[in-house]
């Protein structure tokens, strides 16, 4: 007898519906299971003859043959262990046809029949409900995320025995509720800790508020990392489109934290230097994982001592800087991930760290500064909006009494900023974004201000990109002041972070 039923596969930070075919039929007794399946999909078989006897059910002593349809879409997880088992019994006449219709399932099956939560069940939640499938059953840790997407009834069980007895008709299962959560407080270190450094709290706001990419220079010790940690503070919060966006990306990345059905705050991530290419812009076996600058996505992205990272993996950052994603194929395989973030970088302004420090001397030779400078390229440093010195701060500075101004009064500018910002385009949008017609359109000049950057083009050396970047950030300062146009003054202070600091200083 053949039966067939609905289950999804991640498939990048979407998913893909598979449907599950199953015939039982005479021969010699085994279970086979077809259609590209990975090495976790092909031990379902051993999960589900285990779950089907210890639910009280009978394993049929026939030939079984399990088709993962289609069959030239590579198969992962243990999302299909739910699917397999009822399409089983189905076939081995134990549940009625009809009671299967519509309805797609998503579960990992213990070996004593419980169900447990897989990774991307919001992705096939969406993925289900494109395809206009009314119903789905998920085992119940994740039925929360899966209840996230509107339109789509979503049962949660907590075993197959629970299952069979729901398809029934036999057991009632309330669907899942759709519940939002509140925003949670920002978290990050309060700007009102940081002592001194007033031109780098003015660069770290004007980042937050038009999202551009910052490079901040200065000795050891001087606030770099700190400073970094404030930005998820002043930072607005995620619209619900945003928020189910980075919830998809780390519920398929099986990091969604246990409990919190959807992220409320923006991402904040820091990799190590020794960070491999993969595990930053994704790959791995089979279909590629996001990687660092894809869990960044709509949030931070903070490399601490840049040139210490492999030239390959900071070259590879150019595109995603540029284009906010990124296209990763592995096999014939390929993958487009988002990868719209915020890029803080912080490192030393020589391999020693106290070039230009007025107190501990500089150990490093010419050629050892030089060398240590050229690990950022030139097309990767023309794609940074914002450079900033941190200088060592003073003993006035290190012994005074309370720091600058908090986080909160500084984000509620940032929100301002960004709402003139969303206003403007008619979407959440930040001025990083703008193409280059959308330059010419909001971005726009008086003679004034256009004779002062057409002076700066020539003292700067600035690239048909630095152009247009420090015009960018000439409106996100525009947007802070509550301007309508670009005056001279913004244009002068955005230049202001166009030079790549010389011995860590502003």
């Amino acid at each position: 007898m053949f039966a067939q039923v609905l289950s999804a596969t991640p498939y990048g930070i979407e998913a893909r519906l598979v449907e599950v075919q199953c015939d039982v039929g005479p021969g010699f007794p085994g279970f086979a299971i077809v259609g590209l399946p990975e090495k976790e999909v092909s031990e379902a078989r051993e999960r589900v003859r285990s779950a089907i006897r210890n639910a009280g059910l009978a394993f049929p002593q026939l030939r079984i043959t399990a088709n993962l349809a289609p069959a030239d879409l590579r198969k992962e997880g243990a999302g299909f262990d739910l699917a397999l088992a009822v399409a089983l019994l189905v076939a081995s006449g134990q549940l009625p046809p009809s009671a299967t219709e519509g309805t797609a399932f998503f579960g990992e099956l213990s070996l004593d029949g419980t169900l447990r939560p897989v990774r991307g069940t919001l992705a096939m939640a969406l993925a289900a409900r494109e395809a206009g499938v009314p119903r789905a059953l998920v085992a119940a840790p994740s039925a929360l995320e899966a209840a996230l997407v509107d339109g789509l009834a979503v049962y949660p069980v907590a075993s197959l025995g629970e299952a069979v007895e729901f398809l029934r008709g036999e057991r009632a299962i309330p669907p899942a509720p759709r519940v939002l959560p509140e925003d949670e407080a920002p978290e990050g270190i309060d700007l009102a800790l940081v002592r001194g450094q007033e031109h780098a709290r003015r660069a770290l706001e004007i980042a937050a508020a038009g999202g551009h990419h910052l490079l901040m220079v200065g000795p050891p010790g001087a606030g770099k990392s700190l400073l970094a940690g404030c930005l998820p503070g002043i930072l607005p919060p995620l619209t619900f489109e945003e928020a189910l966006e980075v919830t998809r990306i780390y519920s398929v990345a099986g990091l969604l934290p246990p409990g919190r059905p959807l992220l409320r705050r923006r991402p904040f991530r820091s990799p190590h230097p020794t960070v491999s290419y993969a595990g930053m812009v994704g790959g791995g076996h089979g279909v590629p994982s996001p990687g660092e600058i894809t869990l960044a996505h709509h949030g931070v992205l903070f490399l601490d001592e840049v040139p210490e990272f492999d030239r390959q993996v900071l070259e590879a950052l150019r595109q995603p800087l540029e284009e906010r994603r990124i296209t990763v194929t592995r096999a014939g395989t390929a993958v487009t991930f988002p990868a719209s973030f915020t890029l803080v970088g912080a490192m030393n302004p020589c391999p020693c760290g106290h070039l230009g420090d007025p107190l501990r001397p500089c150990r490093c030779r010419p050629h050892e500064v030089a060398g240590y400078r050229r690990r950022l390229s030139g097309p990767f440093l023309d794609r940074i909006d914002l450079f900033v010195g941190v200088p060592r701060l003073t003993r006035d500075e290190l012994l005074g009494e309370g720091g600058g101004e908090p986080s909160e009064a500084v984000r509620r500018r940032v929100v301002a900023a960004r709402e003139a910002q969303r206003e403007r385009y008619g979407a959440p949008r930040t001025n990083t974004e703008l193409t280059p017609r959308e330059v010419r359109r909001f971005c726009a000049l008086g003679s004034e201000a256009k004779a002062l950057l057409a002076r700066a083009v020539d003292h700067f050396a600035l690239t048909g990109r630095g152009y247009v970047r420090t015009l960018k950030v000439a409106r996100t300062i525009a947007d802070l002041a509550g301007a309508a146009t670009i005056s001279p003054e913004h244009v002068a202070e955005a230049l202001q972070y166009r030079a790549f600091p010389e011995e860590g200083a502003p």
